[in-house]
């Protein structure tokens, strides 16, 4: 078997390389340069070798064959760990930056879903009682909010056997068979499964 020599990641217990170890040596090794003006000497503390970290950097054109910065290396250089992080993660999605591990992960997603009220004037939601799911008022909101959706309520009445509504209980109850919470079994109740 291929020993790779000098890898900065450890083999786990699988035999795969995972650079989000926490005993990695990167996390441990180059901790102390994570301010600003410290992009050479982080590379060279993540790699363990300068060389190699000039080079990387010479590859990805943030370094001159001489050794000094490009522009956009002295960008990159003049930007903190966090901040380098963010950069090179950077892929239009909301992300936030964990120092333990130097790198980032995407931010929670504001929900499009319309906030679950089941009381009041506006309600979006049933109450168990009345047999869970969404209320025709709250479709409606979700629908708003989200162009080209196609959700709708439950199918409650009787249908005709073959007809769309048939097929859209059948889904729904094959769908939800396994449902054993309280507005589960309410919302089956309901659509007559």
């Amino acid at each position: 078997m291929y020993n790779q020599k000098k890898h900065p990641f450890p083999v786990t217990s699988c035999g795969r390389r995972r650079s989000n170890m926490m005993s990695s040596p990167l996390n441990m090794e180059s901790q102390e340069f994570m301010g600003k003006n410290q992009l050479v000497d982080r590379l060279g503390a993540q790699v363990g070798n300068q060389n190699l970290a000039n080079n990387i950097l010479k590859e990805r054109g943030d370094m001159n064959p001489d050794g000094s910065l490009t522009p956009n290396g002295q960008s990159r250089d003049n930007m903190t760990a966090a901040e380098r992080a963010l950069d090179r993660d950077n892929d239009g999605r909301n992300r936030i930056y964990k120092p333990e591990t130097n790198s980032t992960v995407l931010a929670r997603k504001e929900s499009n879903e319309p906030r679950k009220t089941t009381k009041g004037k506006g309600r979006n939601f049933r109450s168990t009682e009345e047999g869970a799911g969404m209320t025709a008022t709250g479709v409606k909101k979700y629908k708003a909010e989200n162009p080209g959706s196609k959700l709708k309520t439950a199918v409650t009445g009787d249908v005709k056997p073959g007809s769309k509504d048939a097929g859209r209980r059948k889904s729904f109850c094959a769908r939800s068979k396994g449902w054993t919470g309280e507005r589960g079994k309410a919302a089956r109740r309901r659509w007559k499964c």
